[in-house]
C-alpha cells in the first residue's frame, strides 16, 4: 500500500506515498553538491555513495555501499516507515541505519503552505518570517493544515524577493528548472512571471542553475546547518521591514521603460491597420484594461484557423454551452483545444471574460491550463492545453470505457479534484467558487490526471466574504446544492456539495440525475445514503472495477462524499478537511441526511427557482432567471 520512489514530476524528488497520491514523506528537490534537500542522509555519508543522473534520456538515483563488504537492505513497513538496515557481523544482527520519516517535521505538509517546522520547538509549526497564520483559531488549536499567508498582498509589479536560509526546500512538483542560468537570470525569470512564488540556485558548487516555483510553498522545515537558501516573492513594503533574512530588491527601470513604451506607442499608431485598432478596443472591453497581470498570449485568427483545419468537422471534439470545441495543432507541433464562442451560445461576453480573468491568474496541476485567447472580429476563442482523454463523463458513464478506470485511477482522480478545489477556495490569489463542478467539466490528461475546467460561471470572493446571493442561478441539476438551487445562496460549501455528488458518481459509475433503482425512487445520493445506513456501502461500487480495490479507501470515499452532500450547509466540511480525510485513516463523523436525495426533491427545487418548467440533464449547464 505504501511506496518509496523517485518522482520526476516538476523536478526530481523522493516520496513515500500511500497508494497513488497521498504523500507521507518527501526528500528533495535534488541540489547538485548537496543531495536531496531534507534527506535523512548527511551531506558526506561515510557508508553510502549517492548517485543522481538527470538528462534528456533518464532520471535515476541510486545508493551504493562505499565498502563492498557492507550488507544492507531497504524496507517499507505496512505503516509507511521506510528503513535502511545494515548487517553488523560482530553483533550478528541487522541495525537500523536510517528511518524515514525520521521525526515529526518529516511529516509531509505538516505546517501547511508557508509554514515551517522546527524540531525542539513547542509547537513544532510556525510561520515563515513576515507570514501570519491563515486561520488563527485553528492554528492555536494545533491544526496547522491551513498554513500561513503573507502579511502584505503581492502586487506583481514592484514585488521584492527575501532570502530564507538553511531550510528544507518546498515541494517542487509544480516547478521549472534550467541548469545554465545564473542566479541573477533566475531572479529575472521569476520576476517576469506573476505566478512565480520563489526561486533558488540548483548547483551550489558551480553556483549555477535555476529552479522556480509556481504554487504556494509547502513542506518546509528548518535544517541548520544543512539546509538550502531560497528567495521568496514578497510585497515591496516588506523590503524595509526589519528581520534576519537578506532582502533582494527588484530594481525598477521606470524611466527607461517609459521611454520605450512611448516610442513603441508612436510606431504602433503609424503601422497598425484600422481592423487591428478595432481588435485592441475589443481586447480592452474584454479585459477591462490592457494592462493585466496575466500576460495572456493573444493568437491571430489565421493561426487558429490553420491549426484546426479551418474548424473542420473532423477536428471537432464536442460542443457545450459556450460553443463548439476543436482540436488543433500549432506549427511547432503543440496540440491545443479551442473553445469557440457560438453566436447562439447561452454564454456570452461576461462568461468569456470570466474564463480569461480567472484561469489566466490560476496555476495548479489540477486546473486546466489556458494557453491564450483569440479576439478578432466577431470571433472569441479560448485556447487550452489539449487533454487526450477528454472529459471524465465520457469514460465514467460508458460501459466499455469505464473498465479503463481502475479503482486506483478513480481514487487518484478524486484526490486530484479535491486538491484543485482546495486551491480555488483557499490557496489561490483569488478565492474562487466554481459553481458548475461536474463530470463533464473534469478533463483527463494522458496520465489520467484530472483538470478542473470551465470557469465561465465562477465567482470570486474577497476579504471576509463567505456567502453571496444571486437572482441568476447557474449550474447543472443533480450537482447543485439545495440552498443554491432554491434560494440562490452560494458559498464554497456549494462546490463541496457538487464534489460529493461527483465522488459518488466516480465510485458507482452512475449519474446522479436519471439514476434508478428497482426498490425505490431515490436518486444516487439517496441510494448511497440508504446503503451507508445499512452498512452496505460497498454495494455502491461500479461493477466494472471488479474486486481490485482497497475496501478502506472505497468506504472512506463514500463516507466523505456523504459528508459533503449533507442537507445543512454548516454540516458540510470545507475542502481542506476533505483533503485531510481522504488522506488519512482517522475516525470520521457520522453523515447526516443528504440534500436532494429523492428525484422529486430535485424537481421541486427546480420548479421553485425557474420560470421554465423544462428540466436539464447532467450534461447541460443552465441559467435560470428567478421568477418575480
Amino acid at each position: 500500500e505504501y511506496s518509496y520512489h523517485l518522482d520526476p514530476t516538476g523536478y526530481p524528488q523522493v516520496f513515500i506515498r500511500r497508494g497513488a497520491s497521498a504523500a507521507l514523506y518527501r526528500a528533495g528537490p535534488w541540489i547538485w553538491g548537496a543531495g536531496f534537500s531534507g534527506a535523512g542522509n548527511p551531506r558526506e555519508d561515510p557508508t553510502y555513495k549517492l548517485t543522481f543522473v538527470m538528462d534528456d534520456n533518464e532520471v535515476t538515483y541510486r545508493e551504493d555501499a562505499i565498502d563492498r563488504s557492507v550488507i544492507s537492505r531497504f524496507t517499507v513497513s505496512p505503516t509507511g516507515l521506510a528503513q535502511r538496515w545494515t548487517w553488523v557481523d560482530r553483533r550478528q544482527e541487522w541495525v537500523v541505519y536510517l528511518n524515514l520519516p525520521g521525526d515529526i517535521c518529516d511529516t509531509y505538509g505538516l505546517c501547511g503552505p508557508y509554514g515551517i517546522c522546527t524540531t525542539g520547538n513547542s509547537p513544532s509549526c510556525g510561520c515563515l518570517d513576515r507570514f501570519t497564520p491563515r486561520n488563527y483559531d485553528n492554528w492555536v488549536g494545533a491544526d496547522w493544515s491551513d498554513g500561513c499567508v503573507r502579511r502584505s498582498n503581492l502586487s506583481c509589479r514592484g514585488d521584492v524577493f527575501l532570502k530564507y536560509e538553511r531550510i528544507k526546500l518546498p515541494d517542487a512538483t509544480s516547478s521549472w528548472s534550467n541548469m545554465s542560468m545564473t542566479l541573477e537570470e533566475c531572479r529575472v525569470e521569476c520576476l517576469r512571471n506573476c505566478n512565480c512564488t520563489a526561486y533558488m540556485q540548483l548547483d551550489v558548487t558551480k553556483r549555477i542553475g535555476c529552479l522556480v516555483w509556481y504554487e504556494d510553498l509547502v513542506d518546509i522545515r528548518s535544517l541548520s546547518p544543512d539546509g538550502q537558501d531560497i528567495y521568496i516573492r514578497m510585497a515591496s513594503s516588506e523590503s524595509s521591514s526589519k528581520g534576519g533574512n537578506k532582502v533582494v530588491l527588484i530594481v525598477s527601470l521606470a524611466s527607461v521603460t517609459g521611454v520605450i513604451l512611448i516610442t513603441c506607442s508612436i510606431v504602433f499608431l503609424f503601422i497598425r491597420k484600422r481592423k487591428n485598432v478595432r481588435k485592441i478596443e475589443k481586447e480592452v472591453n474584454i479585459y477591462g484594461s490592457r494592462d493585466t497581470d496575466s500576460e495572456l498570449p493573444l493568437f491571430d485568427l489565421s493561426v487558429i484557423s490553420k491549426a484546426t483545419n479551418d474548424f473542420s468537422l473532423g477536428n471537432k471534439l464536442g460542443e457545450g454551452g459556450f460553443g463548439p470545441v476543436y482540436k488543433g495543432i500549432l506549427e511547432e507541433g503543440q496540440e491545443i483545444a479551442v473553445k469557440r464562442l457560438s453566436k447562439d451560445s447561452m454564454q456570452g461576453q461576461d462568461e468569456f471574460k470570466n474564463e480569461v480573468i480567472f484561469i489566466a491568474k490560476l496555476q495548479h496541476r489540477n486546473l486546466v491550463r489556458l494557453l491564450g485567447c483569440c479576439i478578432e472580429g466577431d470571433e472569441n476563442m479560448l485556447i487550452y492545453e489539449y487533454m487526450p482523454n477528454k472529459s471524465l463523463d465520457i469514460m465514467l458513464f460508458d460501459p466499455k470505457k469505464s473498465t479503463l478506470l481502475s479503482w486506483e485511477t478513480r481514487f487518484s482522480i478524486i484526490n486530484g479534484i479535491a486538491r484543485g478545489l482546495l486551491y480555488l477556495h483557499q490557496d489561490s490569489r483569488l478565492r474562487i467558487i466554481h459553481r458548475d463542478l461536474k463530470a463533464s467539466n473534469i478533463l483527463l490528461d494522458s496520465e489520467m490526471n484530472p483538470k478542473i475546467s470551465d470557469f465561465g460561471m465562477a465567482r470570486s470572493f474577497g476579504g471576509n466574504e463567505t456567502e453571496a446571493k444571486t437572482r441568476r442561478v447557474v449550474g447543472t441539476y443533480g450537482y447543485m446544492s439545495p440552498e443554491y438551487a432554491i434560494d440562490g445562496l452560494f458559498s464554497i460549501k456549494s462546490d463541496v456539495f457538487s464534489f460529493g455528488v461527483l465522488v459518488l458518481e466516480i465510485v458507482s459509475g452512475k449519474r446522479n440525475r436519471g439514476f434508478s433503482h428497482s426498490d425505490s425512487n431515490l436518486n444516487l445520493l439517496g441510494h448511497a445514503w440508504t446503503l451507508y445506513k445499512e452498512g452496505r456501502s460497498i454495494d455502491l461500487v461500479d461493477s466494472s472495477i471488479g474486486d481490485s480495490f482497497y475496501l478502506a479507501e472505497v468506504t472512506r470515499s463514500i463516507h466523505v462524499a456523504l459528508l459533503c452532500v449533507q442537507q445543512n450547509v454548516e454540516d458540510r466540511p470545507n475542502m481542506s478537511s476533505v483533503v485531510l480525510m481522504l488522506g488519512n485513516e482517522g475516525v470520521l463523523a457520522q453523515a447526516k441526511q443528504p440534500g436532494f436525495f429523492m428525484e422529486r426533491d430535485v424537481l421541486a427545487g427546480q420548479s421553485s427557482t425557474s420560470t421554465n418548467p423544462a428540466s436539464s440533464t447532467n450534461d447541460v449547464t443552465i441559467t435560470m432567471p428567478e421568477g418575480r
